[in-house]
């Protein structure tokens, strides 16, 4: 068997001899696990459970990734959220996306969290700042707490987001902010649905955000009485 080679992606603003100069306001100062120093509260506080490995580095619940190093704001899990907003019921639902101006895909709006910030909290903000539109006075339904298989994750830092529903009876105005380059209604009464209207456009589904808009499917099929989210 090959030895196992993983490819460190750690950009250059995260190389410990750039962080003793600049700490990027996104990310934590420690330039390797082993300067992390608050590890039993992460694990404590983490979505989803992971461990240290002999080193006392963290280990990517999800296996090897053929990625190391950190092109994340911490070592570790970092906790995301992600507010999946549909509008309308049927054939006739519609869900909210916007084009990620990073790498160019169609995505559910959604972020880290800042630190000391509730989950709720967050979906809210990030709704907020990339869209423009206000639901801090809907309560969601809480999907899931998972990990993400975000383009940035190595075995050491990883995503983990809580994943909300919220529903309206039709759609709003959505402006696009903050790092999404458009925010789209886009066709929601299947998971093929939303497919061929992405692809028609000349558009990509973000791969990484199916599995949360497949759950969303599954539950919108419970709640109107009937299944199937294909």
């Amino acid at each position: 068997m090959s030895e196992y080679e993983p490819v460190d992606i750690t950009p250059p603003e995260l190389w410990p001899s750039a962080l003793a100069h600049d700490v990027p306001h996104w990310a934590e100062a420690a330039p390797t696990p082993n300067d992390v120093h608050d590890w039993p509260q992460r694990q404590a506080a983490a979505l989803v459970a992971f461990t240290l490995d002999a080193r006392g580095w963290p280990v990517n619940p999800k296996g090897p990734t053929g990625r190391t190093g950190r092109n994340l704001g911490k070592w570790g899990e970092n906790a995301a959220a992600d507010p999946i907003v549909v509008a309308g019921t049927g054939q006739e639902r519609q869900v909210l996306l916007i084009t990620r101006d990073d790498i160019g895909v169609e995505a559910i709006p959604g972020g880290m969290l800042d630190p000391g910030e509730t989950a709720l909290a967050a979906l809210v903000r990030e709704l907020g700042e990339e869209t423009g539109i206000d639901l801090a006075g809907h309560r969601p339904v809480i999907l899931g707490q998972d990990l993400v298989d975000d383009h940035r994750n190595s075995d050491q830092a990883w995503v983990a987001s809580t994943s909300a529903l919220y529903r309206l009876p039709a759609t709003v105005p959505a402006i696009a902010g903050d790092d999404a380059a458009d925010a789209t209604w886009w066709p929601f009464g299947t998971l093929d649905q939303l497919d061929s209207a992405i692809t028609d456009a000349g558009r990509t589904l973000y791969t990484a955000h199916r599995p949360l808009l497949h759950r969303a499917l599954a539950h919108l099929a419970d709640a109107e009485g009937h299944g199937g989210s294909r």
